[in-house]
């Protein structure tokens, strides 16, 4: 399985994002798993990636948390949680993430 986080620095959230993102890993015993980290660096970059925000995870390729516009660029990400909308998915929902992968 290949995960990146893409994120660009000043997105506060993206740490947070990381840190469920480990949680979710060892929750499904998957502590050893690599996740790359991609530092999106110019609004042009986040053109050519197709980068809504940051945080944006990637599964083999693919994000499990489409975003609903075709905006892209270096601005912070809206999740849509059981919460409400947050920086960040949950563990529970990068959890099910990890396991429903296509």
């Amino acid at each position: 399985m290949d995960i990146e986080l893409l994120y660009f620095t000043g997105c506060p959230n993206w740490t947070t994002a990381q840190e469920h993102l480990t949680e979710a890993l060892a929750t499904l015993g998957r502590s050893e798993q690599e996740v790359k980290l991609h530092a999106v660096e110019t609004s042009e970059e986040a053109g050519t990636l197709h980068f809504p925000g940051s945080p944006t995870i990637h599964i083999d390729g693919h994000d499990p948390f489409p975003a609903a516009s075709e905006t892209f660029g270096l601005t912070c990400r809206v999740y849509s949680t059981p919460g409400g909308l947050a920086g960040a998915p949950t563990v529970k929902q990068l959890a099910q993430a990890l396991t429903h992968t296509p």
